[in-house]
């Protein structure tokens, strides 16, 4: 079932990601091509997934929640552009093909950031299926978790813990920032647009905490191995401060802690339970 739902995700955002690049046309034309190439360059979608998922739980319709969908997926874009920029992580692939700043060049990289990043914005702004205060509500959103007190503060206190024994307390709150704040935003969009939200806010906020550092989690269990083997430059990573088996008990414990928190729902969120469990068990 989830597979399904993914893959109808999938290819609903990503249409909708190439009508919004469509408005890019009269941009330099370099620009234009490199921001095709890493928005358009495959990947989950598991962002637009959680949002879609969410409005399923809330009985939203989903075309209340494209925009946000598009724009989740165009500064997650930006944020691994950068990411993989010599200056951060010097990657040189992507989703199996070469990254930004190789394709192209490390100005165009940083230039296809800046640009996803304040397309995201504007994609939202000018959602005609929403009223202003609503638009308003859904960019404060978005601008909180991908700021310095959430995406982007995450990634200065993993580039600062280069190198540096961490405890886990501060390795957790990394990952609340650097993953954990866009995944907490997938949930608190369908939220926003809820008349009455009350009964059902904190269920779903501690299944998004849950699920976005046991994503993270799930990522360092991926790159335990590669980890190991760079020893003289490693990253901040639950394995590598604990041990493997002691962070697949986490993930688990993290999986069974979203599930609870949908106690209170019905089949209304049996997407939700099914991408907890989707995100756990990925190879990839």
């Amino acid at each position: 079932m989830i597979e399904t739902f993914l893959l109808r995700c999938q290819q609903r955002i990503n249409r909708l990601l190439m009508q919004q690049l469509s408005y890019t046309m009269d941009v330099p034309e370099r620009l234009q091509r490199a921001m095709s190439y890493v928005v358009l360059n495959g990947g989950k979608r598991i962002r637009p997934a959680l949002i879609y998922a969410a409005a399923e739980a809330l009985n939203l319709g989903w075309h209340k929640l494209d925009s946000v969908a598009c724009a989740i997926e165009l500064i997650h874009a930006y944020s691994l552009v950068h990411d993989d920029l010599p200056a951060m992580d010097n990657d040189d692939f992507r989703r199996g093909q070469l990254t930004c700043h190789k394709a192209f060049d490390e100005a165009t990289a940083i230039l296809v950031g800046d640009a996803l990043q304040s397309m995201a914005f504007e994609v939202i702004s000018r959602d005609e299926f929403l009223p202003a205060e609503q638009r308003i509500q859904l960019i404060q959103i978005l601008a909180k978790a991908a700021g310095a007190a959430g995406m982007v503060g995450g990634q200065a206190m993993d580039l600062a813990a280069t190198n540096r024994q961490l405890s886990l307390t501060e390795l957790c709150t990394i990952h609340e920032f650097k993953t954990g704040a866009l995944l907490k935003a997938c949930i608190e969009f369908p939220l926003a647009l809820c008349h009455d939200k009350r009964p059902v806010e904190m269920a779903l906020l501690g299944y998004a905490q849950a699920m976005g550092l046991a994503f993270q989690i799930k990522d360092d269990l991926l790159d335990y191995a590669q980890a190991i083997e760079k020893q003289d430059n490693q990253e901040p990573s639950y394995a590598l401060l604990v041990n493997y088996s002691q962070t697949e008990q986490k993930l688990h414990e993290l999986y069974q802690r979203a599930l609870n928190e949908l106690q209170f729902f019905g089949q209304e969120a049996d997407y939700l339970r099914g991408l907890a469990e989707f995100i756990i068990k990925r190879t990839q």
